[in-house]
């Protein structure tokens, strides 16, 4: 018996990294699902790996209310329903001082991380309202609860979806709908090393390394993450395992903010 075995899963920015390893992790569980991203090649490639029965994909832009409620049409369609979303996408923005921040680029990172997530709750609420309830986990950061000096844009985007998390737990509780966030510390994944080329200063591998280095001395466990730590993570929150965690900011930092 899985954790989620009969369960669906929709898991948006699921094409790599975070979101690509919280599908393979919920299938092993027993669960179906529909990984959403921008980029189709990324998605086949995903999915190729993963069992026919159990995988598909959906080309969606998050910042589009209509995309949103196509892609929970087609886990409904596929599937029969939705039980579980994983708002995950995301992007890091450009690295640079808060006064030198584009305006457009500050836009972006908020559409993306933030308008995303609320359009991701208003397409998946009323199909768990449908089913009896679900589980909605939201990809934060430690930068969701601290400072991120040179990503103001992402750092203020990560508060913003803790902020909705909260008031979205409290108003859907009724309906069995529990909603929480994972705020991961640096995670191997192609953000982080963008964030390495961009703090690196000059794109070079010595640049980068440096970079790692420096972020990584932040962390106590002296490492960073995995992808597949932070899906387990996520796991337990979409799970029954979790069926009294609602509203709650979970701290996945190999204790960088303890």
């Amino acid at each position: 018996m899985g954790k989620l075995d009969g369960k669906v899963a929709i898991i948006t920015g699921g094409a790599r990294g975070i979101g690509l390893a919280a599908g393979q992790v919920f299938i092993a569980e027993g669960a179906s699902v529909l990984l959403v991203d921008l980029e189709e090649q990324s998605l086949q490639q995903a999915c190729a790996a993963m069992p026919d029965d159990k995988a598909s994909y959906f080309v969606a832009d998050v910042t589009q209310s209509a995309a949103n409620k196509a892609m929970v049409a087609c886990a409904e369609q596929r599937y029969g329903g939705v039980d579980i979303f994983i708002a995950n996408a995301g992007i890091e923005g450009a690295i640079c001082p808060l006064v030198d921040c584009d305006e457009a680029e500050f836009d972006k990172v908020i559409a993306v991380n933030v308008k995303g997530v609320f359009l991701g709750l208003q397409a998946t609420i009323p199909a768990m309202q449908a089913r009896g309830g679900g589980s909605i986990v939201i990809t934060s950061s430690v930068a969701g609860v601290g400072a991120a000096p040179m990503l103001s844009p992402y750092a203020t985007s990560k508060h913003a979806v803790v902020g909705l998390m909260r008031s979205a737990a409290k108003e859907y509780a009724p309906d069995n709908i529990r909603i929480n966030t994972v705020n991961p510390s640096p995670v191997e994944t192609q953000m982080m090393r963008a964030l390495e080329r961009g703090l690196g200063g000059d794109n070079s591998e010595q640049g980068m390394a440096a970079a790692k280095e420096s972020m990584t001395a932040n962390i106590p466990m002296q490492r960073y993450g995995t992808p597949e730590e932070i899906a387990k993570v996520m796991l337990f929150l979409a799970s029954d395992d979790s069926s009294w965690v609602t509203g709650s900011i979970n701290m996945a930092d190999g204790g960088m903010t303890a």
